[in-house]
């Protein structure tokens, strides 16, 4: 009789290449601060299951492609960290750059600027001395959306991170970049970005992931953007990952009171990528603004999945996803405005918009409502449409090549989510990157 065939036990198939002798390597190489809640989150990746087609909150998405095997953690870079500087053309260089989770390089800030309190540091450095800070900040929201064993795995694996601390009352003009940086075939990478501007500060961030080799990576990111009484966070996330990785990205973002959040996720890498953004507004006069622009290629998909929690009176928030879908890719939104049922005077609006520029091309698009008050203004809505037959032909007419043609629908498609930002250098920047990627 023919031996059965070897099965890969669940226990096997859930946790891949994070095994718990890999944890336990992965332990050993960072500070003993961390054990503790690590360990208390490997537990939880242990125990979760990995998603099914059954389940809602993955609906449409690709089960098949997320796999955890094949992947090594704590690998060392062979490059300089310098190199990893990218494609984002700021004036202001990279405070902090990461390779493969560690940091690389470090610059410092102006003297004005640490001289007012602000602190950017590793999240390493800021459990040690600003331990409060931290354990108050630092992954303090549940996941919400569907990728709680993905998050633990991060929470469990990560290296280090970014920490990004604003006083009370202070305003930083100039960007603040983060690079995070994965090199080597099959490095999977956890980079961190924890933001905290206290009352009536203000500070833009940009964090921009980029690995620039051809190898596939496995990418599982968060970042926490905490906003207290009056201040203004500009948070910008480019995301730019070799076109063979498998990325994740888990936001939350919690706005306090007058506060106003507004983040950019651009969307440019990766073969299979998922970001889920978690938007808190807990306290009267809160506004979170929360853009998404997508240049899907290839057989590539993007999976989008948004949360719009009011919890408090006279709170407003606003989201605008744009995507362009070309050859045969794939995206899907799914967000879901809540209103609690204290959240009187709630002004909320979602909006979900395709850019079909392929026949081959599938957009899924499910955005939702769950109100609890009475007296509120919520919109929301989703489109899906291919060129304007007029544009496309007149600009064909006076002897543009398509994909040239392409990128100039594009630029206009996205620039009314670009036009938002305030600083017109970082708007350029962005330009240049989406540019970038159309010469690919």
């Amino acid at each position: 009789m023919a031996a059965a065939p070897a099965l890969t036990t669940p226990s096997t198939a859930a946790v891949g290449s994070f095994t718990p002798a890999a944890f336990a390597e992965h332990l050993a190489s960072v500070p003993a601060l961390w054990h503790e809640r690590k360990r208390s989150a490997y537990a939880r990746f242990e125990a979760l299951p990995m998603p099914t087609r059954t389940d809602e909150s993955w609906r449409f998405s690709t089960i098949s492609g997320i796999k955890l095997d094949g992947y090594v953690h704590d690998q060392a870079s062979t490059r300089d960290a310098k190199a990893a500087k990218g494609a984002f053309s700021l004036a202001a260089e990279p405070t902090l750059t990461f390779v493969n989770g560690r940091l690389g390089t470090r610059n410092a800030l102006r003297d004005s600027v640490a001289a007012a309190g602000v602190v950017v540091c590793t999240l390493t450095e800021a459990a040690e001395r600003h331990p409060e800070l931290f354990r108050q900040h630092f992954m303090a929201q549940p996941q919400k959306l569907g990728s709680a064993k993905f998050a633990a795995l991060h929470e469990a694996f990560i290296a280090d991170g970014a920490f990004v601390y604003v006083p009370r009352g202070v305003q930083v003009e100039e960007p603040i970049v983060l690079i995070h940086s994965a090199e080597g075939p099959g490095t999977a990478v956890f980079p961190h970005t924890l933001v905290i501007a206290e009352e009536n500060s203000k500070v833009t961030i940009v964090d921009h992931f980029l690995s620039n080799d051809e190898f596939g990576h496995f990418a599982c990111g968060a970042n926490d953007l905490y906003a207290g009484h009056g201040a203004k966070i500009t948070y910008v996330a480019a995301q730019s990952w070799s076109m063979e990785s498998l990325s994740m990205q888990f936001n939350s973002t919690v706005v306090r009171r007058d506060a106003r959040v507004q983040s950019l996720n651009l969307h440019l890498g990766a073969k299979q990528a998922r970001h889920e953004s978690l938007s808190q507004l807990q306290a009267p006069g809160g506004f979170s603004e929360m853009l998404a622009l997508t240049v899907a290629t290839g057989a590539r998909e993007f999976d989008q999945r948004t949360l719009q929690i009011h919890q408090a009176p006279n709170t407003k928030s606003d989201l605008l996803y744009k995507n362009a879908l070309l050859d045969k890719a794939r995206t899907i939104f799914s967000g879901l405005i809540v209103v609690d049922p204290d959240a009187q005077k709630t002004d909320a609006y979602q909006s979900n918009r395709n850019l079909m520029l392929s026949e081959d091309a599938e957009s899924n698009s499910l955005p939702g409502l769950e109100i609890q008050a009475n007296d509120v203004r919520c919109t929301h809505g989703a489109t899906s449409a291919p060129i304007d037959a007029d544009q496309a032909f007149y600009l064909k007419s006076r002897g543009i090549p398509e994909k040239a043609a392409h990128e100039l629908l594009v630029f206009g498609f996205f620039e009314d989510v670009l036009s938002r930002l305030e600083n017109e250098e970082l708007h350029s920047a962005i330009r240049g990157l989406i540019r970038r990627r159309f010469g690919k």
